[in-house]
């Protein structure tokens, strides 16, 4: 494995700039919308000066959206770069290999046919998504896996898509026979619509991602050392078995819990973590903030204008997939 660093620029530079690059466009998209915020005013909303609709507009409306929107992007970003550096596969992302999806299906199950409380259902949906997403994580992982060969790449990649969209058609056989009102509720968690985007999603998502994230940076060396083959690994003391696991828990995890809250969002864990490669170094102490950061950025960008830039609204994730999409092939061809 090589640790030289391939940046043009020094990475504390570079990180810097990405969040001022986010900053400046979490500020874009506060005023942007149908109902537009002068970016004079923010200062006076912010020190309790705003009228009843600024205050109403920014803080029930365009804040928990934006912070919502921040982290389910660096939580993607978050999953796709632990996936990946658990494969060593470019492909590995938590949309296409099916952890999304079986957060969706868990939620429709449970959005469906079993009555929550509202005020709960805030603080719930994580954990519901978290069990589907471990569910549908580890069958593609632990089926790739041959004995003496350790996790075989294409057939992780291969039976990941075959899952999701068993996963997919499962949702929809439910969903066909089911009251209309809750399907087009499961319809825009499909679309990846950003639904839950009230304090109340926003404070059941952020303790799980702090744990997530804190057990992770205790693991970033472990992930260097994974991306030697799988004796030299050993030899230098990794417990490949107990780390991987710990690995793809965390990142389904953090992906489930995100998409839980979000809906389904897929390619930021594709796209965010490939291109952080190509700014910083081989180490995992520098990829992954920089994929967290341009994850956060992808996505804010994309809700951005979904919101603001066309004539009529459409679902974030399918802004998202457009360039995702493509994205994806170029990986296919070039892998």
């Amino acid at each position: 494995m090589n640790h030289r660093s391939k940046k043009k620029i020094p990475f504390t530079l570079f990180f810097i700039s990405l969040i001022l690059i986010l900053l400046i466009l979490i500020l874009i998209s506060l005023c942007s919308g149908h109902s537009a915020l002068a970016l004079q005013r923010i200062p006076a909303i912010l020190m309790g000066q705003g009228d009843f609709k600024e205050n109403f507009i920014f803080y029930q409306i365009r804040l928990p959206r934006i912070i919502l929107t921040t982290l389910v992007g660096a939580a993607l970003a978050f999953a796709g770069t632990i996936l990946q550096g658990i494969t060593k596969n470019p492909l590995a992302d938590p949309g296409v290999i099916g952890i999304n999806a079986g957060a969706g299906l868990a939620i429709a199950i449970t959005f469906l046919f079993i009555p929550l409380e509202a005020q709960k259902f805030g603080m719930i949906l994580p954990v519901i998504g978290m069990v589907g997403g471990l569910i549908a994580g580890f069958l593609p992982y632990t089926l790739s896996i041959q004995r003496y060969r350790g996790i075989q790449v294409l057939t992780y990649t291969l039976i990941g898509v075959g899952c999701a969209t068993a996963l997919s058609g499962a949702m929809m056989v439910i969903i066909s026979a089911t009251d209309r009102t809750k399907v087009d509720f499961i319809a825009k968690w499909l679309a990846g619509n950003l639904w839950g985007t009230d304090w109340q999603y926003i404070l059941g998502l952020i303790p799980w991602l702090l744990i997530i994230g804190g057990i992770a940076v205790f693991k970033l060396h472990t992930l260097n050392l994974l991306q030697f083959d799988d004796v030299t690994a050993i030899n230098l003391g990794v417990k490949l078995a107990k780390e991987r696991i710990i690995l793809l828990s965390l990142a389904i995890l953090a992906s489930a819990s995100a998409a839980a809250i979000a809906g389904n969002i897929s390619f930021i864990g594709l796209m965010a973590p490939h291109l952080a490669k190509k700014f910083v170094s081989s180490r995992f102490q520098q990829i992954l903030p920089t994929a967290v950061l341009l994850g956060a950025i992808f996505l804010v960008l994309a809700d951005t204008i979904s919101r603001s830039v066309l004539p009529t609204p459409i679902p974030t994730g399918i802004i998202v997939a457009i360039i995702g999409a493509p994205y994806f092939l170029y990986l296919m061809k070039s892998t």
